[in-house]
């Protein structure tokens, strides 16, 4: 009798290790869990200011300054401005083709 109930301490302070060591690897992965959520919060905002600034720096009203200024362009007179017909289904098709290059 004695045995076992020396058999069953053991067998229950194994237990309570086990449950005090599957615990602390809760808590460990709980606070990793945290951090990473933490970290997703800090790239969802930094991502949201890239997109601002990546608007801001492609206005048209930007461009047109740069493109001016430094770059010397100057928008072309109304008589060297051609309108080009807009392509119909087909012959979009056949742009859509050529626009792949060729086929090997």
């Amino acid at each position: 009798m004695i045995r076992a109930n020396i058999l069953l301490i053991l067998i229950l302070i194994a237990c309570a290790l086990s449950v005090v060591t599957s615990q602390h690897k809760a808590r460990k992965l709980f606070v990793e869990l945290e951090k990473e959520q933490e970290l997703a919060r800090q790239l969802a905002v930094e991502w949201g200011q890239l997109q601002l600034e990546q608007s801001t720096w492609a206005t048209h009203a930007r461009i047109e300054k740069i493109a001016t200024g430094q770059l010397n362009m100057r928008v072309p007179d109304a008589s060297r401005v051609q309108i080009l017909p807009l392509a119909n289904s087909a012959n979009s098709s056949n742009l859509a083709d050529l626009a792949e290059g060729p086929k090997l």
